[in-house]
């Protein structure tokens, strides 16, 4: 990912703009259902630049990114951090035009989907329900809708426009010619986009080429069906091979596909493989925000900084097993304390490598949850920071670790050998035995085997 200063610097201008108004309801949507998804700095750059936007107008005068950064009193890397979550959700989209030193850019901005929409996404509404879950998820869905009124036993007594109005045929063919075609537009209600996921991130020649072999006629894969299958690959991480079996699962007898059985089939089968209701919302990288090695890595150090803030903790429990699947409880470990503690992904990355080592190579629930509520507490956000406290902090971690208090007279205990990451100098003085030193420098040498290959 290029670091935001080679995307937008603070003097490129920008303008505003919109297809029409946003209403009351719109808000509510923003507020209600996107704001959990993308948090509140999103749905604030949202609202900034909607209201950059005069009443009755539909752009903005030109300004340059200076003014948005005194606007919301944040820094540039913050606001472009945000707006690439505004576009993912699909309520911005960003059009640059490149000039001989700077750049031109202009937002358009598109309404939120309606709730009727949002809640029969398919992708939204799943990560919203992970979200917020059961209870809040159902008080939103009650909150945005109402009974519907039985009219059975009326009548429709609705007059038609022409027993209203009668028509002038004199001024049938009137057309303005102060206001050409292209010159102007009228304002309008805005059309809502929905979520979309690339097509290049899933192979419908393999998934096509596996439901020619079982007889399913081409014309059952519409575009309709396909967005759907774009949407449960990415939101389950099913491949091709495995989405075979489900669409020919939602077939019907009228061998076309039908979509919520689609749907059904996808989430039985996350459930079975992963012994979850739904995928969590989690961001599977560092956030570009906390991100500090922005320029090609040159030590090793850097190097592994690197590393931590580019792959997500799934990746790195992974790549730490040489390429095995992590166990469940391990995952639910690190997810549980991911979602309590409020960490980012490249702090827990620092905390599962430290832990590991400490633990002999294994994630002990109680000493995982105490360093992590203590990185919490000390709001620590980016992996050098981490790194820096569980240097500081080892003595009082290795108390933790073995349950003795700090007050407690030392005794003889037996010799062990302490295992660290390769970033981690230990500071507390200690006489070790040649043996110790050479168990140490080969855990390491493991560690750091494990880990170049996978490294950026």
């Amino acid at each position: 990912m290029e670091p935001h200063w080679k995307e937008v610097i603070p003097g490129d201008q920008y303008v505003v703009s919109i297809d029409g108004p946003l209403n009351e309801g719109d808000q509510k949507v923003l507020s209600f259902l996107y704001q959990p998804l993308i948090g509140p700095i999103c749905v604030s750059l949202y609202w900034t630049l909607r209201n950059q936007i005069e009443e009755n107008r539909l752009s903005s005068e030109v300004v340059s990114h200076y003014y948005i950064m005194n606007l919301m009193d944040t820094n540039l890397q913050e606001i472009y951090a945000a707006r690439q979550k505004l576009e993912a959700i699909g309520l911005l989209e960003t059009y640059v035009k490149k000039q001989e030193d700077s750049r031109f850019f202009v937002y358009l901005l598109k309404p939120p989907l309606s709730p009727s929409q949002f809640f029969s996404d398919g992708l939204l509404n799943i990560y919203l329900y992970q979200k917020i879950g059961q209870d809040y998820y159902n008080r939103l869905k009650r909150f945005f809708a109402d009974q519907h009124l039985p009219l059975h036993d009326f009548e429709n007594i609705t007059k038609e426009f022409q027993q209203v109005f009668s028509s002038s045929s004199s001024y049938a063919f009137y057309s303005n010619d102060s206001m050409k075609d292209g010159e102007w537009k009228i304002s309008a209600k805005g059309e809502a986009v929905p979520v979309t996921v690339s097509p290049e991130s899933f192979d419908f020649e393999l998934l096509m080429a596996g439901l020619n072999e079982a007889v399913v006629p081409k014309e059952a894969i519409t575009s309709e069906v396909k967005d759907v299958i774009l949407k449960l690959s990415f939101l389950y991480g099913i491949d091709p091979i495995q989405m075979k079996n489900i669409v020919l699962g939602a077939i019907n007898e009228q061998n076309t596909i039908d979509l919520e059985m689609l749907r059904k089939g996808a989430r039985d089968w996350y459930t079975i493989e992963h012994y979850s209701s739904f995928p969590k919302l989690v961001d599977r990288i560092q956030s570009p925000i906390y991100h500090t090695v922005v320029e090609a890595p040159k030590t090793k150090e850097e190097q592994l900084i690197h590393y931590l803030e580019t792959v997500s903790p799934r990746q790195l429990l992974e790549d730490l097993s040489e390429g095995s699947e992590p166990v469940a409880a391990d995952l639910h470990l690190v997810e549980d304390v991911m979602f309590k503690q409020k960490l980012t992904p490249g702090v827990i990355n620092v905390l599962i490598q430290y832990c590991l080592l400490r633990t002999d190579m294994k994630l002990t629930k109680g000493f995982v949850e105490k360093i992590a509520s203590h990185w919490a507490r000390k709001k620590v956000k980016t992996v050098p920071e981490a790194m820096e406290l569980a240097k500081s902090e080892n003595r009082q971690y290795l108390e933790w670790q073995q349950g003795k208090k700090e007050k407690k007279p030392i005794q003889r205990k037996p010799i062990r050998t302490e295992m660290v990451p390769d970033w981690f100098e230990n500071r507390v003085q200690k006489k070790e035995t040649e043996e110790e030193i050479d168990n140490f420098e080969e855990e390491k040498r493991k560690m750091e085997e494990k880990l170049k290959k996978y490294k950026k």
